[in-house]
């Protein structure tokens, strides 16, 4: 029997979001003695949501193609589908201790998945006839998320120079999109609700591109990683600050767009302290700690209480300007 509804690619950040809490737990324990059943458990948990969420795509894909592809065409929606294989990179990150061979063939299909992707997305954007008001953060997962993941991986497997490659591409792509997003967002009219939890995104790239820079190098952080941790971390300030207007839209699946950038921030503190860093990121670390599994469990239990009632699967896609492909 056919899903109801599909699933949209966008539910892929739940894996970003919990592999970034396992990597977190895992750094704690070599930290601070934590158990490390912990972090593993999440990495498990992971890996299953991981593997249910791409057999569901996969299916929509088979079943309700028309749906798929009306997303792929989407100037906002289609961005997600980024998503599917940075969590596939991702999947080298939980198998690592564990099953090295199959951790880098994860890596292998996922970065392959991430460059077709971008290529492909952004491509078709440089195309132009855009509408501005379809210039979201979402637009940085094709080509500044997915590669900082990649770059984050492929250190993490023992292939910093790739890694490095990766690196260079995530942060100079993020360079170029920031001012556009920036501009959208202060000259066109507001986000609508129910695109707002978006807005999550924005606080990802500085901080996990201080996670990809760490995995590739040794030894005290350098102090350009350090500032941009401090980016970061006044981008986690500005969403608080935003968030009685972002929270105008109801629980969804949406909201976890924060979760990335949270645990992001949070890991890399960890790391740099880890690693003998003292001072200001080293004595917010534990706090960051706190507050990134306070936020992380809330996310869990409104997506189960939502599921619960039913209402977790968000509508079909709503229809919008027509991006150039």
């Amino acid at each position: 029997m056919a899903l109801p509804r599909p699933i949209p690619a966008s539910f892929f950040g739940m894996v970003l979001g919990l592999v970034g809490l396992g990597a977190n737990w895992r750094t704690a324990s070599r930290l601070w003695g934590l158990p490390s059943a912990i972090g593993e458990s999440i990495m498990a948990v992971a890996f299953v949501v991981c593997a249910v969420l791409t057999l569901a795509y996969a299916y929509k894909w088979l079943v309700h193609r028309a749906a798929a592809i009306e997303e792929a065409r989407h100037p906002v929606q289609c961005c997600f589908i980024g998503l599917v294989p940075s969590s596939g990179a991702l999947m080298g990150i939980v198998l690592a201790p564990h099953a090295h061979g199959l951790a880098v063939a994860a890596l292998l299909t996922g970065g392959v998945g991430q460059v077709v992707f971008a290529l492909w997305r952004f491509g078709a954007m440089l195309q132009g006839d855009r509408d501005i008001s379809t210039t979201t953060p979402v637009i940085y997962l094709p080509s500044v998320a997915g590669n900082l993941i990649i770059a984050a991986s492929a250190g993490i497997l023992g292939f910093p120079s790739w890694g490095i490659l990766f690196f260079g591409v995530g942060v100079f792509s993020w360079l170029a999109l920031e001012s556009v997003i920036v501009n959208r967002l202060l000259n066109a009219p507001p986000l609508p609700p129910p695109l707002r939890p978006t807005l999550g995104i924005q606080l990802a790239p500085p901080a996990v591109a201080a996670v990809a820079w760490l995995a590739n190098t040794q030894g005290v952080p350098e102090l350009m990683v350090q500032a941009a941790w401090g980016y970061g971390l006044v981008q986690l300030l500005l969403m608080i600050r935003l968030f009685p207007w972002i929270a105008k839209q109801p629980f969804a699946s949406s909201y976890w767009a924060f979760s990335f950038g949270i645990t992001a921030l949070s890991g890399s503190a960890l790391t740099m302290s880890l690693r003998g860093l003292t001072g200001a990121i080293a004595e917010l670390a534990p706090v960051l700690f706190v507050f990134t599994n306070a936020v992380m469990l809330l996310l869990t239990v409104g997506t189960i209480v939502r599921l619960a009632q039913n209402k977790f699967l968000p509508p079909s896609v709503v229809a919008a300007p027509p991006a150039t492909s």
